[in-house]
C-alpha cells in the first residue's frame, strides 16, 4: 500500500469536525455583516414573538386561521435560531470550526423545521379553503381538537423522515475535505464532501423532498385553486376582494419558501455552485423569515387593529 492510499484512508476516518467557510472571503466585511445579521435576527425574533402576543391576547383572534399563524410564527423563531446563531458565532469569533456531531444536530434540525414549514403552510391553505369554500361548515370542520391535531402533525410529521436522512448522510465517509463552503450544514454541500458515488444519496434526497415538500406543495395548489374559483363565483367586487385579502398573503409565503427551496433541493449535484447556494439559502433562511410578520400583519386588518390595542391600550 502506497504513501497517497495510506494518506486518503487516514482522511476519511480523522474527520470529525468540519469548516464552515461561510462568509469568509469578504474579510473586509466581517464587522458589516455582523452588523447586518444581528439587526435582521433581532427583526425576526421581535416581529414573531409579537404576533404570538398579540393572537395570545386578543380575544377577536381566537380563531383557527390565526392559531395556525401563531404556530407559524414560532417556527419561524426556531427555523432561524437553528441557523443565523451560528453565523454570528462565527463572524464574531472567526472560529469556524464545527464537530461532525454538531453538524449533524443543526442539519437534523434545519430539515426537521423546514418540513414543519411546508406541513404547515399546506395546513392553512386547507383552513383558508374551508373557510371560503364551506364557510357555513368551518367551525364544524376546523374544530379546536382538529386545529391542535393538525398543528401536532406539522411540527413532528417531518422528524422521522428527516432524522433518518441526517443519519444516512452522516453515515457517509468524507475525504474530498474538511471545509464546507457554506454558512450552515446543509445537504447539497455535505454531498460534495463525500467519497465515492452519492448517486444514491442524491436521489434519497429528491425521494424526501417530493414526499415533505411537493406533495404539501401540491395540496397548496389544490387548496388555492378552489379557493379561487369559489371567489371568482362570488356576486360583489366587495366580497371577491375581501376574501381573497385573507388569502393572499398566505399565498405569497408559499411561493417565496417553495420556490427558493425546490431550486436549492431539486437542482442536479452538477448544477450546485457555493454563491448560488449561499445566495438562496439566505433567502430562505433569513430574508423570508424576516419579511412573513410584515406581509401578514400589514396585509390583515384584524391583525393590525390587535397591535393598535396593544400598544395603545389606556389602563
Amino acid at each position: 500500500m502506497n504513501h497517497e492510499e495510506l494518506e486518503s484512508i487516514d482522511n476519511v476516518s480523522t474527520v470529525i469536525q468540519f469548516v464552515l467557510i461561510g462568509f469568509s472571503d469578504l474579510p473586509n466585511l466581517q464587522g458589516f455583516l455582523f452588523a447586518v445579521f444581528s439587526v435582521v435576527y433581532i427583526i425576526i425574533l421581535i416581529g414573531n414573538f409579537l404576533i404570538i402576543i398579540i393572537i395570545s391576547m386578543d380575544q377577536a383572534l381566537q380563531k383557527p386561521m390565526y392559531f395556525f399563524l401563531a404556530n407559524f410564527s414560532s417556527l419561524e423563531i426556531c427555523y432561524v435560531s437553528v441557523t443565523v446563531p451560528r453565523i454570528l458565532f462565527n463572524i464574531g469569533t472567526q472560529n469556524r470550526s464545527i464537530s461532525l456531531m454538531s453538524c449533524a444536530t443543526q442539519m437534523s434540525f434545519f430539515l426537521v423545521f423546514g418540513t414543519t414549514e411546508s406541513l404547515l403552510l399546506a395546513v392553512m391553505s386547507y383552513d383558508r379553503y374551508v373557510a371560503i369554500c364551506h364557510p357555513l361548515l368551518y367551525p364544524l370542520i376546523m374544530n379546536p381538537t382538529k386545529c391542535t391535531q393538525l398543528a401536532a402533525l406539522s411540527w413532528l410529521g417531518g422528524m422521522p423522515v428527516q432524522i433518518g436522512q441526517t443519519c444516512q448522510i452522516f453515515s457517509m465517509n468524507f475525504c474530498n475535505s474538511y471545509k464546507i463552503n457554506h454558512f450552515f450544514c446543509d445537504i447539497p454541500p455535505i454531498l460534495k464532501l463525500a467519497c465515492g458515488d452519492t448517486s444514491v444519496h442524491e436521489l434519497s434526497v429528491y425521494v424526501v423532498v417530493m414526499v415533505v415538500a411537493a406533495f404539501p406543495f401540491i395540496l397548496v395548489l389544490a387548496s388555492y385553486s378552489k379557493i379561487i374559483a369559489t371567489i371568482l363565483r362570488l356576486p360583489t367586487a366587495k366580497g371577491r376582494a375581501k376574501a381573497f385579502s385573507t388569502c393572499s398573503s398566505h399565498l405569497l409565503v408559499v411561493l417565496l419558501f417553495y420556490g427558493s427551496a425546490t431550486v436549492t433541493y431539486l437542482r442536479p449535484k452538477s448544477m450546485h455552485s457555493p454563491g448560488t447556494d449561499k445566495l438562496l439559502s439566505l433567502f430562505y433562511t433569513v430574508v423570508t423569515p424576516m419579511f412573513n410578520p410584515l406581509i401578514y400583519s400589514l396585509r390583515n386588518k384584524e391583525v393590525i387593529s390587535a397591535l393598535r390595542k396593544l400598544l395603545f391600550k389606556k389602563y
